[in-house]
């Protein structure tokens, strides 16, 4: 059975690039795209995905903004956020949300290392230094 992951960045190109570095795993599919906070809430709810993938800065409701709001929805599910802005406040803010994981965007070989991790129900935390 394939692991789902939803994607949320309001970039279409981050999202495609990032959904084809994923996929390049047999057992991982992308069940979802969102573009912002607030489509991240609802498609997490609707789409029911074993992993989030998020970005940090978006318009209107930001990652830390979702995360809290999907903690709350759908508990259980681990959120990697992956975002130009890493620093060690955002990841001690991203901690106290219940994000599980976080890799900058200059990482992305990083990436596939923090989605398996958090799928073992580890924490994943590179950057931000």
């Amino acid at each position: 059975m394939s692991t789902r992951i939803l994607i949320v960045d309001d970039s279409p190109l981050v999202r495609q690039r990032l959904g084809a570095l994923l996929q390049q795993h047999a057992d991982w599919e992308i069940c979802g795209e969102a573009v912002d906070g607030r489509e991240a809430v609802t498609k997490a709810q609707t789409l029911a995905p074993d992993l989030i993938v998020l970005d940090f800065l978006m318009p209107g409701m930001n990652g830390l903004q979702a995360a809290r709001e999907i903690g709350k929805l759908v508990p259980n599910v681990p959120i990697l956020m992956f975002t130009m802005h890493l620093s060690r406040q955002l990841i001690d803010e991203a901690r106290n949300v219940g994000v599980r994981g976080a890799v900058a965007k200059t990482d992305t070989q990083h990436v596939i290392e923090g989605v398996g991790a958090l799928l073992r129900d580890e924490s994943f935390f590179h950057g931000g230094d």
